[in-house]
Order: C-alpha cells, then structure tokens, then sequence
C-alpha cells in the first residue's frame, strides 16, 4: 500500500483580499475571525489602546503609531490582525509590513489556543519586542519580553503597573488596574 498524501489549499494575501468577512492567514491556511465581539473584549481594546496612546502621547513621541485592528503581513502567506499593535513609521499600503514594537491580543473561548500558540510563535519569530496576552474571562495579563530571539515572561497578574521601552528615549508605563 502506498502513502496517501492530503492536498490542502494554500492561500496568499491576493486570494485574502478577495474574501468577505474577517480572515487571518497563517502560513497560507485560512482562519475565520469572530465577528461578533463581546462587549468586553471591546471595552478591554478600547482602554488598553486608550492607554498606550495616552502613555505616547505624554511622552511626545509621534513615531510612533497606536492602531486596531490593522492587517500585519508578514509574508505573502501570513497575514494577521492583531488586537492592538503599536509601530513605527507611517504606511500607505492597506497593510503594515514594518515590525511593530508591541503586539496586544485579548483572548477569548475560540481564539485562546491559536493566540497563546499560533500566534505567540509568529510573532516572536517576526521579532516583535513586546507580546501582550490579554484574558478578559480571568482578568489575567501576560507581558512578554524578547530576549535572544525569544519571549521570556515578564510579569503576569491583574493589576499591576509594567514599564515598556519601546526605543531609545520612549519609555512608558502602563497601568493595568485601569484597563479593567
């Protein structure tokens, strides 16, 4: 008996353009966002993004751009919508291609494994600094750091205040008390 081989589709940001609805992809394999946001979820992206403007803002550093959610393409076969990303630089393209300096996903039942996961290993190897895991069932955030080419767990809890040194001369501070 021979080996059976799968043939599965593989899709690149042209086909992704074409798609109704929220999708990210994730090495050329399509994922269906959640359309429907919970009420929290959106409080949460609205006071953490609130927060990281403000925390800019007071700092007076304008490189840098607070969005969500904005389509990041990594690849031609990767392309992803964060939460809330914080980045460098201005963009005419529908995209963002530069690495962002800060990356927030808020958790929830369906996108937990691929998050925490999927999504944990791409951005880290993408080399993005700071990972944000935000679950809003737990009230649990988790900062991560990199740190030789990989995340290393800063600090984890519900209220809490963390520093974030996105370049030389931006340091700020966030206050997670307040986000809840």
């Amino acid at each position: 008996m021979g080996t059976t081989e799968k043939i599965l589709p593989h899709y690149n940001y042209e086909d992704y353009c074409q798609w109704e609805g929220r999708w990210e992809i994730i090495d050329g394999f399509p994922f269906a966002m959640n359309l429907e946001y919970q009420p929290r979820h959106q409080l949460l992206a609205t006071n953490i993004g609130a927060a990281l403007g403000i925390a800019l803002i007071s700092q007076r550093f304008r490189e840098l751009i607070v969005s969500q959610p904005v389509d990041y393409k990594i690849t031609e076969h990767t392309v992803v919508q964060p939460d809330i990303l914080i980045y460098k630089g201005k963009t005419d393209r529908a995209y963002l291609t530069t690495t962002p300096k800060l990356i927030v996903e808020i958790t929830s039942p369906t996108s937990e494994l691929k998050d925490r996961h999927t999504k944990f290993h791409l951005y880290e190897n993408a080399g993005v600094q700071w990972f944000l895991l935000i679950n809003p069932e737990t009230e649990i955030v988790q900062v991560f750091e990199l740190q030789d080419g990989q995340y290393v767990l800063k600090s984890e809890g519900h209220s809490f205040s963390f520093p974030f040194l996105l370049e030389e001369g931006c340091n700020i501070e966030i206050d997670f008390n307040e986000i809840w």
